[in-house]
């Protein structure tokens, strides 16, 4: 069955580390959409932090999609609209901040398009590096956010993190989703919502069955729509762990990872026909 999706997540799978798309990536990928394949990204940053990238994939002129927020959103490139949107409430957001305070993390949500945290960290400063969104060091992190948020971070040292991530995915399990996105960083959704969903909810309002899509991802909030697509691919560069649940293993994100499954398995199979 010849696919008709790829969806990728960005940082550490489809960009190299300069946060660049390779020009063997592009190529392949913009081979891929004038054969009619859809390209979807799919990451854990906000919208914002994704449009550029979008553009120069010229997802517009092909109509296909982006998920931000780990899932949380979905939106349209042709048109711009949401067609999926989930958030947290104030009283959500307060209690993560609780529990933060409890669990001896950092803590940083957004707000309009700014990253809101009450202390200046380095975590924070490579969030703001990555999305190019600003950082506002507010006071009183509750009280700063006063309507419903996408998405809250939590923030610490990968080997603590760890602990804190196990420990909080049993304490809020049927309430909230809780995974993470990079070693240093925990993120908070709403229950139920990840890529994987996000991702389903897509290729039902499309027509498209989960084994005509291409997953590729590197970590932890990416095994959701890796164990759903059709083709789960991890990067070289992910855990061993991610890379056990996948139906394939390609090469890392600074040796073309992603532009070799293209090529592999959709440029190939269409060149032979």
């Amino acid at each position: 069955m010849p696919y008709k999706m790829i969806v990728l997540d960005l940082d550490d799978t489809l960009l190299c580390d300069d946060h660049t798309i390779s020009p063997r990536t592009k190529e392949a990928l913009m081979n891929a959409q004038e054969s009619g394949v859809k390209v979807v990204l799919a990451s854990g940053r906000p919208t914002y932090g994704m449009v550029h990238i979008a553009k120069e994939l010229e997802l517009e002129k092909y109509g296909s999609f982006i998920l931000s927020f780990n899932g949380a959103k979905i939106i349209n490139c042709l048109t711009n609209e949401e067609l999926f949107s989930s958030t947290l409430s104030p009283r959500t957001v307060a209690r993560l901040n609780d529990i933060s305070r409890e669990e001896g993390v950092l803590i940083h949500t957004y707000v309009g398009d700014e990253i809101i945290t009450e202390v200046e960290n380095k975590f924070t400063d490579i969030e703001s590096d990555i999305t190019g969104l600003p950082i506002r060091v507010v006071s009183s992190f509750t009280d700063a956010v006063t309507e419903p948020v996408v998405k809250v971070l939590m923030l610490a040292e990968p080997e603590m993190l760890v602990h804190v991530e196990k420990k909080l995915q049993k304490q809020l399990q049927g309430e909230l989703s809780v995974m993470r996105s990079k070693p240093y960083f925990l993120e908070f959704t709403e229950e139920g919502v990840t890529k994987g969903t996000s991702l389903h909810l897509l290729i039902q309002q499309l027509g498209i069955t989960r084994d005509e899509v291409i997953a590729i991802g590197d970590s932890y909030n990416d095994l959701a729509m890796i164990e759903f697509a059709g083709l789960g691919v991890a990067m070289g560069n992910a855990p061993e762990d991610i890379k056990e649940k996948a139906n394939h293993i390609t090469d890392t994100n600074m040796n073309d990872g992603v532009a070799k499954v293209v090529e592999e398995f959709i440029l190939k199979p269409v060149s032979v026909s």
